[in-house]
């Protein structure tokens, strides 16, 4: 980036207090400027099309006329250098998978600390990737400290890679199963080998490699 250059972000979210505030937070740190505030999906839609691409869009998950699943999907097909940081008041595993597997570059809940917004919008520009300390630890269970860690070699099965990409679905380990022809307890197995494997505790955590090294199906 270019000396003096600020990153450009856009704010995206139905509650109008709270996106002004959040604009006017991240007008505050340093090197950092809003580029567009947006009540919608439809909104952010039309500010792109215009070529008014901003670096990182701070997304609202649950928003009306195109929430932020429709909106992060979207942004990823048709314009894959813009970075989406998710925003949600919910920390359930669906919805964090779902954001994840939809292009998001990192998930962030309302209630952050400033000091820890600052400090996501500073991880998904130089690592590519952020989860607040408070999803780590209360979904991924400690998975927040291999983010960092270069990726060892992993020698998959074919099973294996094909049920890494069914965990990226919103399919039940049953509905897995039943997919790839096998039993319930088979599916335990691979996903027990795949937790040692890969040094996760969570369903999270596989999807989180399964993007990472390209094995997950937007």
């Amino acid at each position: 980036m270019a000396a003096g250059k600020k990153i450009q972000v856009a704010v995206a979210d139905d509650h109008k207090l709270l996106r002004k505030a959040l604009a006017q937070l991240i007008n505050s740190f340093d090197g950092y400027a809003v580029l567009f505030e947006a009540d919608n999906g439809h909104e952010i839609k039309n500010q792109l099309t215009k070529h008014v691409i901003p670096d990182i869009i701070l997304l609202d998950v649950n928003m009306p006329d195109m929430d932020g699943y429709e909106t992060a999907k979207w942004i990823y097909k048709n314009y894959p250098q813009v970075k989406v940081l998710a925003l949600s008041m919910f920390s359930d595993e669906s919805t964090i998978i779902r954001m994840l597997r939809l292009g998001a570059k990192g998930y962030i809940m309302k209630n952050t600390e400033p000091e820890e917004l600052k400090e996501a919008l500073d991880s998904v520009m130089q690592k590519d990737f952020y989860l607040s300390e408070y999803i780590s630890g209360k979904i991924i269970s400690g998975l927040h400290r291999d983010i960092d860690m270069p990726e060892q070699p992993v020698s998959l099965s074919e099973k294996e890679t094909e049920f890494l990409k069914w965990v990226c679905s919103e399919l039940t380990y049953k509905d897995i199963a039943a997919k790839m022809f096998v039993s319930p307890r088979t599916v335990d197995d691979y996903r027990n080998s795949l937790f040692e494997k890969l040094k996760v505790k969570t369903r999270v955590g596989l999807v989180m490699y399964a993007i990472r090294n390209g094995l997950a199906d937007a």
